[in-house]
């Protein structure tokens, strides 16, 4: 079951390893979220049934995968670098998705919130605690299409990359000139060796 905000926030926190306006935000979004789409026990019985697209590699990540449980590894949480401050939440039994968005006037609304905290940050911290769901975020029914590789479970395929001799797994091959080749090698490597 979904325990409740502070203990979430405070579990959050110290995964993340400090409390910020991201941790709230992330820890406000994943519990709307997972409401949004049927999930009440996303660490436990509910844990294979959804799917988590983080669209920034920020504060508010951590807090999702934190309260959510997904991960990389698991499979069940994507990253889509859009930089964007939201998360799509997926019921993958029901197809229901909701895309949740933090507003960027959310800022200016914790003025009105906390007027007497005179640090801004400090000031959205605590606001962000109260501020109404509405104000916070943008919340949109959304389709997604998963595609098979890209889901839970074991690879689907595994093939030799022909260059380099590299494994690669789940379709992730590419085919250039009639040879299976991984993505660095068709495309070019993010990394230099150096013998």
């Amino acid at each position: 079951m979904i325990e409740s905000f502070e203990k979430l926030l405070e579990e959050s926190t110290r995964v993340h390893g400090h409390i910020c306006a991201g941790q709230v935000i992330g820890v406000r979004m994943t519990m709307l979220g997972l409401d949004k789409i049927g999930i009440v026990d996303p660490r436990g019985l509910d844990r294979k049934k959804f799917y988590v697209f983080v669209e920034i590699d920020r504060c508010a990540t951590d807090a999702i995968q934190s309260v959510a449980g997904c991960t990389l590894g698991k499979r069940s949480m994507r990253w889509v670098d859009n930089g964007v401050m939201a998360a799509t939440f997926v019921n993958l039994e029901t197809n229901e998705a909701v895309r949740i968005t933090a507003r960027e006037e959310s800022r200016q609304f914790a003025d009105k919130y906390c007027p007497e905290i005179k640090d801004k940050y400090k000031r959205q911290l605590e606001a962000y605690r109260i501020m109404d769901q509405d104000e916070l975020f943008l919340i949109q029914r959304v389709t997604v299409e998963i595609p098979k590789e890209d889901l839970p479970g074991r690879p689907l395929k595994r093939i030799q990359c022909e260059q380099c001799g590299d494994w690669v797994q789940d379709c992730r091959d590419v085919e250039k000139d009639g040879k299976p080749l991984c993505r660095g090698c068709a495309y070019g490597k993010y990394y230099t060796v150096i013998n």
